[in-house]
């Protein structure tokens, strides 16, 4: 498979209970169906190192490597994020 046909991954670091993680997945999900972009979400609380790292500081989204937002996700910020991600898989 070649990277263009790759889709993008983003990655949301969340805990069950968080209101500002389940804002993002609303903000984030119709630009996740525009980009064929594929959502992982990585629940904080079952790994210690997780857990320590991003205590109170959640939610993360990683594009692919790239840290792209915590505690809120901008629209438009995001879009243009995915654009950039999509254009370096080409």
């Amino acid at each position: 498979m070649t990277d263009a046909a790759r889709p993008l991954q983003v990655t949301l670091y969340t805990r069950p209970g968080c209101h500002l993680c389940e804002d993002a997945k609303q903000v984030m999900s119709p630009l996740l169906q525009e980009f064929h972009a594929v959502l992982r979400e990585i629940n904080i609380d079952e790994d210690a190192h997780l857990t320590a790292r991003y205590r109170i500081d959640i939610p993360v989204i990683f594009i692919g490597t790239h840290k792209v937002a915590k505690h809120r996700v901008d629209p438009h910020q995001f879009r243009r994020q995915l654009e950039q991600a999509s254009a370096r898989l080409e």
